[in-house]
């Protein structure tokens, strides 16, 4: 296992590597660059920028190096923990990221977790009772989860909060703790909060797990080996939970790699309609002024969540279905 582990985390950072690399070529592929947009966005403003003063900026950030040069001014700021400097904010990336990157990383493993939590046993019991009322009624709220943009439940949600309960259901902070210190109070604050985008955005997930789970545990109940284990007088819950439900969780364990990135580059909209404080509209912001440094660090932070979404994933699936079979070293 561990051998296996060290070959999968070696091939890891060379992923990364990969995705540094695609990452920060992918940026530059728009024509024109920061100078360009920041020319445009003064010219809509009614100001204008000289030849002078953009040939200046270029020199500045170093625009007007060839492309692998600039790649390696970035990768050699990595060493030093240092993402580079921001074009638009005029800030350190890590400073601009900031809070906005653990929490991020919080509402997406809240969303996740939920995800687990609800598609588990609606799958289970959906596969058990197949074609019972609770089966259907799973299958239509799934087939809304799938159907709904989650940026529209997001709308209805606030028109609700703002209808019902005369209180605002957006954001993760009250609005006197947002800009306050880190505290309990701010903590306790976060916890009220979270549940509704976590909610949100994980719903289509849910829905899409609980399909997965019930197809793929049906399929392990029609097998022979359920019927010898039921044949021997196991009762009917240590039938299933034993070996079908097990072997059933392979949908579950393999998603993880993908699940967690597309949480939060999927949540752009999600979190502009609910105000959330995450990198998602940080993200959209940067590509279209083309600040790289900024652009780049948040796109590879997300491959570096896939690449240890998928590195969890490889490990989890080794642990519950015994039939995967690791090659030798």
């Amino acid at each position: 296992m561990l051998a296996y582990i060290g070959r999968r985390a070696l091939l890891a950072v060379f992923t990364v590597w990969a995705i540094s690399v695609l990452a920060f070529v992918i940026i530059q592929l728009p024509p024109g660059d920061y100078v360009t947009s920041y020319i445009a966005q003064m010219a809509a403003s009614g100001s204008v920028v000289s030849e002078e003063e953009a040939d200046n900026l270029r020199i500045q950030y170093g625009l007007g190096r060839p492309i692998y040069v600039q790649y390696y001014k970035w990768v050699k700021l990595f060493a030093e923990g240092n993402f580079g400097m921001s074009m638009e904010w005029k800030r350190p990336v890590t400073e601009v990221i900031g809070d906005r990157l653990w929490l991020t990383m919080v509402v997406a493993v809240s969303a996740l977790l939920l995800t687990w939590v609800l598609a588990l046993p609606i799958g289970i019991y959906s596969a058990v009772r197949q074609y019972s009322l609770g089966d259907y009624a799973a299958t239509f709220v799934g087939f809304i989860g799938l159907a709904v943009p989650n940026f529209l439940l997001a709308l209805v949600l606030l028109y609700l909060g703002f209808t019902l309960f005369n209180a605002n259901t957006g954001g993760l902070f009250s609005v006197e703790l947002q800009d306050a210190p880190w505290s309990m109070a701010k903590a306790w604050d976060l916890l009220k909060h979270l549940p509704i985008p976590a909610l949100i955005l994980g719903l289509a997930g849910t829905a899409q797990q609980v399909r997965i789970m019930r197809a793929n545990l049906l399929d392990e109940l029609r097998k022979p080996y359920v019927v010898t284990a039921r044949s021997k007088g196991l009762t009917e819950g240590r039938v299933i939970l034993k070996y079908p439900v097990r072997l059933a969780l392979n949908p579950f364990a393999s998603t993880i790699g993908y699940t967690l990135p597309y949480i939060v580059s999927g949540s752009i909209i999600v979190s502009l309609v609910l105000g959330l404080p995450t990198v998602g509209p940080l993200l959209l912001r940067a590509l279209i002024a083309q600040d790289m440094f900024l652009a780049g660090t948040i796109v590879l932070l997300l491959g570096v969540m896939t690449v240890i979404g998928t590195l969890v994933s490889d490990i989890l699936l080794v642990w519950i279905d015994p039939r995967i079979r690791l090659e030798d070293s």
